[in-house]
Order: C-alpha cells, then structure tokens, then sequence
C-alpha cells in the first residue's frame, strides 16, 4: 500500500497543476507506461513529485534530460536504467523500463544478466564499456581507477558524466518508490 495519497487533478493547488502538466504532457507521455491513472493521479515516482513541487520540478526536468536529451545510446540508457532497478530491487522502474529497453533491441538475456547486476556477454565495445561503468558506481558506489582507465576512453567524458547522472536519477526515483511503497499496476495496458 502507498504510504502518499494519490492527488487527482481537482485538489491540485497551481504549483502542483504546473507540475502534473509538465510531466503528463511533456515527453514522457509517449512512453512505455501510462503516466496517469483513470482518475488523472500520476504514477509512478511522479505522485510523490507533486508533495514537493520546486523539488518536483527539478526532478523532472532532469529527467527529462537524462531521458532525451543526452548522447545516451538508447538500449545503453535503458539497460543503465535497468541495472539502476536490480541494485535497488525497484519493481515500478523495471515495469516502466523493460519494454523500453526492448524496444531498444535489449534481449532477455541482456535483462537477465542485468537484473543479475552482470554485464551482458554479447554487446559490443562500447555498450560493454558503459554497463562495466554503470556496474562499478552501483556495485562499488565509485569507479575505481582500472575501471575508469579501462570504460572511459571507450565511452568518452560525457558519456561517462550522463551515466553518473542517470544513476543517481535514478538511484533517487528508486528509493523514493521504496520510502513511499508505490506498486505496479495490476495489469498492464
């Protein structure tokens, strides 16, 4: 059970209502997920948003950008995304994600071995380089010299600042899904 009331449209006061516009109508409403309820209540980590809202917008307009504004491969930006939900155990990202990343061209096997927190066998150069990055700030909570020597020459320094970004984004979604108990839905559309 959700520990925060859903807010529907109706009780929204006008810096909430800025907030819910800015997410149900900005980019991410041609996503893998619905991002409103029948009722109009955001879901996911977006109710919690509105109960903050200067906090909530910045929140989403970061991501945002991680979203669709960096030079993120999409399958890499997914998988990093995936990998952010196995390290937290966050059920709501991996319901939100996995349809993305395999519409990125991810395969079950790329979504096991990184829900497993491995890097998939069978990618290539750089996608390994990336996820051997991702994997060193969840698992080791740094990168560590031979890691950084050996993933960012392949992936270069923005890529490299974009996937920090992504995983403390996304580290910070996770656990307020968890502080909050936000569910998956049921079924899925």
């Amino acid at each position: 059970m959700t520990r925060l009331p859903r807010l529907t449209p109706a009780g929204l006061d006008d810096d909430q209502r800025a907030l819910h516009n800015a997410i149900a109508a900005g980019p991410r409403a041609g996503g893998p997920f619905p991002l409103t309820d029948a009722e109009g209540a955001l879901t996911g980590p977006f109710n919690a948003m509105l109960f903050a809202p200067p906090i909530g917008q910045a929140l989403q307009r970061l991501g945002a950008a991680v979203r669709y504004e960096t030079a993120l491969p999409a399958r890499v930006r997914e998988l990093a995304i995936l990998a952010v939900a196995a390290r937290w155990d966050a059920a709501f990202e991996r319901y939100a994600h996995e349809p993305a990343a395999r519409a990125a061209g991810a395969t079950d096997a790329q979504l096991a071995a990184i829900a497993a927190l491995t890097v998939p066998e069978d990618l290539g150069d750089v996608e390994r380089a990336a996820l051997r990055f991702v994997l060193a700030l969840l698992t080791e909570d740094d990168a560590d010299d031979v890691t950084y020597a050996e993933t960012v020459p392949a992936i270069g320094n923005r890529v490299a600042v974009e996937l920090t970004t992504l995983v403390g984004y996304y580290a910070t979604l996770a656990l307020q899904l968890r502080v909050f108990r936000v569910t998956v839905p049921v079924e899925r559309p």
